[in-house]
């Protein structure tokens, strides 16, 4: 469950297809609720018989993207329909930023069912944005069975933000399928340690450690090159760290 879904584009996007593509493949019945983009509402279906059920509901515009407007009891009956409908066991909610999620999490387990979340993104602590997300994670995650993280440092993030017991998370890294994504080892120099980021420059993308540690990587080791791939607000920030930086090798 998410309002971050396709035909939208991200990582939580990506996310959610490639775990449900794995998990068709290993026989399990999946299904995924989210908004309705535009004209697409109702029940549609994608790759090995996926299928999706696109909600219409209100929506309004978050710095993340647009998400459902929050109503608390707004959506339970259609997700009671569909849970009833479709013999759900498992409500898997993804994404901090989403109040569908949110909402269907407290509603599954008032249901019976087992809930897990999965936290994509760093969040601040003291921005007005993220203070509001924080309260309301603190109050949604007090009935969830499991929660995942793609990183340890996003472990620690969702620990401190929402007040959990660390011993509650475990950390699943994003991961590259190598047998679609292989580099020409004959391409690649012998001296030289390319490192490529490709991500939206914000934030909760970790932008700020990045400042922090490529600095100190290129200075410690000359044979490192570094490509940066991306925008958003936090450009700015990157640009000026390879202006001020001695040792930028950064592009």
């Amino acid at each position: 469950v998410s309002d971050f879904f396709f035909p939208g584009m991200g990582g939580v996007e990506a996310h959610i297809y490639m775990l449900s593509q794995c998990l068709i493949k290993r026989k399990h019945k999946v299904i995924v609720i989210s908004r309705a983009y535009g004209n697409r509402t109702g029940v549609r279906y994608m790759t090995n018989g996926l299928k999706v059920y696109y909600i219409p509901l209100a929506v309004f515009q978050l710095p993340s993207g647009r998400v459902s407007f929050p109503t608390l009891f707004g959506s339970f009956p259609v997700f009671r329909n569909i849970v009833l409908r479709e013999r759900v066991q498992i409500v898997h909610g993804h994404q901090a930023c989403s109040s569908l999620s949110h909402e269907c999490m407290m509603h599954g387990k008032s249901m019976g069912l087992k809930v897990c979340f999965t936290d994509h993104s760093l969040m601040g602590l003291a921005d007005a944005s993220s203070i509001h997300v924080n309260k309301i994670l603190q109050f949604s995650l007090r009935c969830v069975d499991h929660c995942i993280c793609v990183s340890h440092i996003s472990k620690e993030n969702l620990v401190l933000r929402a007040g959990l017991n660390a011993a509650k998370v475990s950390v699943i890294p994003n991961a590259v399928d190598a047998s679609i994504l292989t580099p020409n080892p004959r391409k690649r120099s012998p001296d030289r340690i390319t490192i490529v980021i490709m991500s939206r420059l914000v934030y909760r993308k970790g932008t700020v450690l990045l400042v922090e540690v490529l600095p100190e990587i290129l200075k410690r080791h000359s044979n490192v090159d570094v490509i940066i791939g991306g925008d958003g607000p936090d450009r700015q920030m990157i640009e000026e760290m390879i202006d001020k930086s001695p040792h930028s090798r950064t592009h």
